[in-house]
């Protein structure tokens, strides 16, 4: 079935504006009446009234009189109204909506036994007709009527204006936004919910109402969820001078979310992933991603909110901001290079395969067929590169006079990323035409960079040249405009000033501005040696090819000042092992010895640096990174190369590994912040690179497993017995210590490959103790998707069936399926059998949530550059997908640009 096709170059103003918008939602289980008044402008005489619409209608009036059905069409979700006044007019639009029946998660839908709603992008329309698009604004009041008993709690945007009480039970309550906002942002919850509540004092002395809403149950687990919004609402006040706006602040968590999150104006829904946590049940990484996610809905409140976006193509403009926005925040709360380096590891295992592949587009597409599938790594993590660029290029004073003048102009609109990128021009007085090209472009462009040093009058010369590969929207790519941080070290490790120009002071770090093809950049001054050390702290979302050695490799990771070229200099020794191996693997001959390697990862064993920071060292590339440029590729060779190297590193400094992890232990136990527990980011560094060393050290342990499987008889049923029993003493051990979920999970993490049936019987063991647990029960299913033993596939079969699981629950099928489909050994089987479950599951969701099942299909954007047999799987379990009946236009976009 053909698509439609929406183009950014077809965009229109809106034909009328809705002045007021008062809607009353009357819920009567099964069904809901919404009664929707909207005071209408016309802008464009003679234009029909083109709303969108996809609930059951059941009467429309115009100024009081009802309209007859000739009076207007009803087709294709679209009401359209011929003729309408040319003056202001108000539009009665009453329709009916069984949410307890819509399992898609969007517009207005019931989980036990509550009412909830989400709206971004195009669910409003799910609830009445409206023209459902970001720049048609309004200021809303919405009035919610329903049993006080079922439905004690209700709520919507903006602040609460009125209430009262009803004949048969039943009662009302009115809510006012006093800021014109567009449908997407519209938000209503009812239902039986507890409340916790705080408050905070602006810094303008305005006192803000701080509401969160979850189970009874859950009220235990909020408090960090609390503290963490007003850590947010205070950094935003002094970051960037921003004061909440509103009397009140809401939150309410659902179980059952599309979405991480969703910042209506003044109640945010919640994923419960995102908002509930204890000492017991949640890890340090569970912290630190609740305290970013609540920052980033917090902080959308400007960025998104007050000003919004004019079109969907602008989706980045929003969330590209705010995303930079929270990693400022999450860097500020905690180490700030570790932050950094999990966020360009992000970026390079997910969003730059994005860019390598079918679905690859730009910051602001061009086009799209159904906007649910433009929530991307690209939209938000390439775009919040992009307005990290603008901060490289302009600092931190000239940035914030863009963003000064950026709500100066814009606050209240709907607008562009040019409008974006014209503040940051013109506050700075300088040019930026060229940087548009990183809205327009798709693609990671490449950087060859060569250095030469000339003796004779000093000077260091940087030759850079980009090319930014061709990607299914565009062949050929003009040159970016691209900040590059430099700095170079001597044979000491010794920072080298230099200017990088004759009459410029001298500095020990530069960002040069590469606008050209192929360009010279000459460094004076520089009379030795060095070692350059290029796009620090990732300057650029590019991939950067230089001719280091392995000895310059090895000196930039002991000395380098910058953490995240330090880091890089790792990376890169790990891939170029791994691609030896791998080139091993597939000539059929011995692994290579990795020397260099070992002693420079031993080295920094021994090194006394941030133990957070240390424990990102010692990890290797995902083997999803490594993938990056190649083509032919057969992921279980990758995995095996991988496997192999991180076998090779524990065997040679299992002495290191485990004296570090004995440190750490020490560190915890003396901090008196241990016991018992409670999140800290200092320790949250501790127990991760305890963690790292734990997965390496139990690596020797499985070689002697291995070994003794060889044995009969006793003996092997003797070494099980041990290794289950020390396995069991691990996760006992912390028990006594503290309750720990960051310990108990990286216990489990490190035993889940082992085919001993020890490591089912602790699995069984912590699916019962937390089998009331939703979010534990998640970390469960996880694991067993991520298991390389040899029976996974079966174990996640039968875990489809376990009584806690749910499959519309789009959490739980997060956790199995999409762990599964990571799972490079079994995903990726040579039988197919990994590749034609999950289009099994894709086609089963795809039937009652399609954007679940679309994320799902993503797991297939592989497929061009896979050897050949695999990839004839996979094109036959797309093919499968595609001769569906009833296939969502959500999976359909994907899917046929996989298989183009």
């Amino acid at each position: 079935m053909a698509q439609t096709v929406h183009y950014l170059k077809d965009y229109q103003a809106p034909d009328f504006k809705i002045l007021q918008t008062d809607l009353r939602f009357d819920v009567a289980d099964p069904h809901t009446t919404v009664h929707a008044r909207l005071l209408i402008a016309p802008q464009q005489n003679g234009a029909p009234l083109v709303l969108n619409g996809s609930a059951e209608l059941c009467s429309l009036k115009l100024d009081g009189e009802p309209l007859p059905e000739s009076a207007y069409r009803l087709a294709d979700d679209t009401l359209v109204i011929p003729h309408t006044p040319s003056e202001s007019f108000v539009l009665e639009i009453e329709t009916r909506l069984l949410p307890y029946d819509n399992k898609s998660l969007m517009g207005l839908y019931g989980s036990s036994g509550n009412l909830y709603t989400q709206c971004e992008p195009e669910g409003f329309r799910k609830i009445t007709y409206y023209p459902d698009r970001p720049d048609v604004m309004s200021k809303f009041t919405t009035t919610i009527i329903a049993d006080k008993k079922r439905y004690p709690v209700l709520l919507s945007n903006g602040n609460k204006v009125d209430s009262g009480d009803l004949e048969g039970g039943r009662h009302w309550v009115k809510w006012l936004d006093p800021f014109a906002k567009p449908s997407y942002l519209f938000a209503l919850v009812a239902g039986n919910l507890a409340a916790t509540r705080d408050t905070f004092t602006t810094q303008s002395g305005k006192n803000v109402a701080i509401e969160f809403y979850t189970s009874e149950a859950d009220k235990a687990k909020v408090p960090f969820a609390v503290q963490s919004l007003k850590n947010a609402m205070q950094w935003d006040e002094t970051r960037f001078g921003l004061e909440y706006d509103l009397d009140i602040y809401m939150v309410v968590a659902v179980g059952d979310f599309n979405m991480g999150a969703m910042e209506n104006k003044g109640l945010n829904i919640f994923n419960t992933k995102y908002v509930l946590a204890d000492s017991r049940t949640a890890t340090d990484a569970d912290f630190e991603g609740i305290e970013s996610v609540i920052g980033h809905e917090y902080f959308h409140n400007y960025t998104g909110n007050r000003v919004t976006c004019r079109d969907w193509f602008q989706l980045s403009l929003k969330e590209g901001l705010t995303v930079f926005r929270d990693q400022e925040f999450s860097g500020d709360r905690a180490s700030r290079a570790v932050r950094r380096i999990e966020n360009v590891s992000l970026l390079r295992q997910l969003q730059f395969a994005e860019d390598a592949g079918p679905m690859a587009h730009p910051v602001r597409p061009a086009s799209y067929e159904e906007m649910n599938n433009f929530y991307t790594m690209t939209v938000y993590e390439k775009g919040a590169e992009v307005v990290r660029m603008y901060h490289t290029m302009l600092g931190e004073a000239g940035f914030q006079k863009g963003m000064q003048l950026y709500f100066k102009r814009h606050d209240g609109r709907a607008v562009t990323c040019d409008d974006f990128r014209a503040a940051m021009a013109d506050a700075n007085e300088t040019d930026l035409s060229q940087f548009a090209l990183w809205y327009s472009q798709a693609g990671t462009p490449v950087l060859d960079i060569t250095g030469r040093l000339n003796a004779a009058d000093n000077t260091f010369t940087l030759n850079i040249k980009q090319t930014i590969p061709a990607t299914p929207d565009m062949a050929e790519k003009q040159p970016m405009l691209i900040p590059v941080k430099i700095g170079l070290l001597n044979q000491q490790g010794e920072a080298v000033a230099f200017g990088p120009s004759e009459s410029a002071e001298v500095q020990t770090e530069a960002v040069l501005l590469l606008n050209q093809a192929e360009q010279q950049f000459v460094l004076h001054g520089v009379n030795e040696a060095v070692v350059p050390s290029l796009l620090r702290g990732f300057s650029a979302p590019v991939q950067l090819n230089y001719p280091y050695s392995d000895a310059d490799l090895s000196l930039l990771l002991a000395h380098d000042s910058d953490p995240f070229a330090r880091w890089e200099a790792g990376q890169t020794l790990y891939r170029r092992a791994i691609s030896a191996n791998l080139a091993a693997i597939e000539a059929g001959a011995p692994l290579p010895e990795h020397s260099g390697l070992i002693h420079a990862f031993k080295h920094m064993l021994k090194q006394e640096i941030d133990p957070a920071f240390k424990a990102m060292l010692l990890r290797a590339p995902a083997t999803a990174e490594l993938w990056e440029g190649a083509d032919n590729i057969n992921p279980l060779h990758y995995h095996e190369a991988r496997e192999a190297l991180l076998d090779a590193i524990a065997k040679a400094c299992l002495e290191n590994l485990v004296y570090i992890r004995t440190w750490a232990l020490a560190q915890e136990e003396a901090s008196g912040l241990a016991a018992p527990y409670e999140y800290h980011p200092g320790l949250a560094g501790v127990r991760a690179l305890l963690a790292a060393t734990r997965l390496y050290t139990i690596r020797e342990e499985r070689h002697g497993m291995m070994e003794m499987a060889a044995y009969s008889g006793e003996q092997a049923a003797s070494h099980e017995k041990t290794v289950c029993a020390r396995l069991q003493d691990y996760i006992t051990r912390y028990e006594q210590l503290t309750p720990n979920m960051t310990h108990e999970m990286s216990v489990l993490n490190t035993v889940n490959h082992l085919e001993e049936s020890g490591r089912n019987h602790l699995l069984n063991q912590f699916a019962e103790r937390y089998a009331d647990d939703a979010l534990v029960m998640d970390k469960y299913f996880i694991l067993i998707g991520a298991s390389h033993r040899a029976d996974t596939l079966e174990q996640v079969q039968s875990a489809l069936h376990h009584p806690k699981f749910n499959l519309e629950n789009p959490n739980k099928a997060r956790a199995l399926l999409g762990s599964f489909t990571r799972n490079v050994p079994h995903f990726h089987a040579e039988n197919g059998s990994g590749y034609a479950f999950i289009a099994e599951k894709v086609m089963q969701i795809d039937a009652f949530n399609p954007q679940v099942a679309a994320r799902l299909v993503q797991a297939f954007n592989l497929c061009h550059k896979l050897e050949p047999k695999r990839r004839a799987l996979v094109k036959m379990q797309l093919e499968r997908i595609a001769g569906m009946d009833n296939l969502s236009k959500d999976v359909a976009e994907i899917v046929g640009k996989i298989l183009a």
